[in-house]
Order: C-alpha cells, then sequence, then structure tokens
C-alpha cells in the first residue's frame, strides 16, 4: 500500500555565531521544500546571493510541489531552478561590480511523491537520521573532500588543512555548476537535518547524532546551536531539522537574510 502524501514538520533557525557581524546564511521552510544556503564572498555578497538562492526557490516552490505534475519533470524544474539562481546571481554581480566574487552553498529536500530529491552545490549539509543510524547524503563540494576521496590526506589531517573551507562548486553566477540530484526513499519517522558549515565544521558528527536524537525537535535544534556558541560559534549556524509525517503542513517561511 503506498504511503499516503508526506510532508516535513521542521523546526529551524539561523543565528549570527559570535564572530559575524551579520548573518549570511539563509532558509526556506515549508511543508514539502526546505533548503539552506551560506552565503560567501563579504558579508554583503554573501547575504545577497544566499538570499536570491532561497527566495528563487521559494517563489518556485508552488511549482515544484504541484502534485499533478509528474516526477520527472518535478527533477527536471528542481535541476533547473539552480541555472535560474546561477543566471540571478550573474545578472546581479554584472550590475554591482563591487560584489563580484560573492556566491553560496544551496541544499535543498524536496518530496517527490513517496521520495526526497536532494539537490546540493557546496558545503552546506544533508543528513539522515533514521533508527539509529545517522548518514551524511550530500557530499562536500570541497578540496578537502575531493583529497579525503583521492587518498591524498586522512580525516585527522583536516580540521588542521589551510584549505579546508575552498569550495570546489557554489553558485556564483558564472554558469559553470553542475548540478547533484540524488533521490531516497522516504520514511515515516525519518529524520533529516539541513545545515550550513557553521554547524558541520564545529560539531562532530557523533555530537550531531546525539542531539539530533531528542525526540522533541526544537530541544534538538536549541541543543546543537547552543553546542556550536559553547564551540565559539565562528561562522553564522543555520538548522533544519524535518521529520517525516503524512500530516498536511502549510508553513511557508523565510529565514536568515532571506527574511
Amino acid at each position: 500500500m503506498p504511503m499516503s502524501a508526506i510532508y516535513f514538520q521542521s523546526e529551524a533557525r539561523s543565528a549570527d555565531g559570535l564572530h559575524r557581524s551579520g548573518n549570511e546564511d539563509s532558509a526556506f521552510v515549508s511543508g514539502r521544500l526546505i533548503a539552506v544556503a551560506d552565503g560567501m564572498g563579504g558579508h554583503a555578497g554573501g547575504e545577497v546571493a544566499s538570499r536570491i538562492a532561497i527566495q528563487t526557490l521559494q517563489r518556485l516552490s508552488p511549482v515544484l510541489t504541484n502534485s499533478e505534475i509528474d516526477a520527472d519533470s518535478i527533477e527536471d524544474l528542481l535541476l533547473n531552478s539552480l541555472f535560474t539562481i546561477d543566471v540571478e546571481i550573474g545578472e546581479y554581480v554584472d550590475e554591482a561590480i563591487e560584489l563580484r566574487g560573492m556566491g553560496t552553498t544551496l541544499t535543498a529536500l524536496l518530496v517527490v511523491e513517496n521520495n526526497v530529491a536532494l539537490l546540493h552545490v557546496g558545503d552546506s549539509r544533508c543528513y539522515r537520521l533514521r533508527g539509529n543510524n545517522l548518514e551524511q547524503l550530500s557530499n562536500d563540494h570541497t578540496v578537502i573532500q575531493e583529497l579525503l576521496d583521492q587518498g591524498a590526506i586522512s580525516q585527522s589531517e583536516v580540521a588542521d588543512h589551510p584549505q579546508r573551507s575552498v569550495l570546489t562548486q557554489a553558485l556564483m553566477g558564472h554558469g559553470t555548476v553542475v548540478p547533484v540530484l540524488q533521490m531516497y526513499e522516504a520514511k515515516e519517522n525519518d529524520r533529516f537535518l539541513l545545515c550550513s558549515d557553521g554547524l558541520s565544521s564545529v560539531l562532530t558528527e557523533k555530537e550531531i547524532k546525539m542531539l539530533l536524537k531528542k525526540s522533541d525537535k526544537a530541544d534538538a535544534l536549541k541543543a546543537l546551536i547552543d553546542a556550536t556558541y559553547i564551540n565559539d560559534a565562528p561562522d553564522n549556524v543555520t538548522i533544519i531539522i524535518a521529520d517525516i509525517t503524512s500530516d498536511e503542513i502549510t508553513t511557508n517561511q523565510l529565514l536568515g537574510a532571506a527574511q
């Protein structure tokens, strides 16, 4: 018997961190589409780039979540949203030369029938907690990850590596982005975590898992944010915790720089 329609029931927050003058992160939370974007390129630029990414997704969400459109078409539309964002960032930079070099990561989850589609560029992460198993579903587009994949460095060398935050892919308006779309089966009681690297570069996977397992999403969210602050919160931290539910969710919320 197919599962009835599924939704994300989410708790989300975007916090400034302790060493940033403003928030370059943006996020979007709705019943069937959630996303985190981490801007870069100086405060003004990062803020604009992440806002463009998230507001574009919000604008496209009525089409992306239209259950009358078949799954293949939805996947194409979701992939194409990346090119739309990239073009908009490029057009913005053409007008505001001083923001050249700005860009953003984007990690989004979309309900497609009984699956979730993960759209991902950069190093904001998507994790899935299923039972006692925490799995990182997204693959970082970073120099470090490429070195790890090649076996050129070990995990223990990551923390001190001079290039640990250098991205190999981001939405910068260059038209060079190679989108990745992965499909995952969604099960009742799955819990997803989307986060900027303000969380994942500060806490270990073990720490994230321990705090994410708190049954109450709001408690888990607070514990994760608090833990980054205890560790000096060097960056903005944006977190969405989303549980799969069959209850209809009608949230439509922007966070961070996209507000």
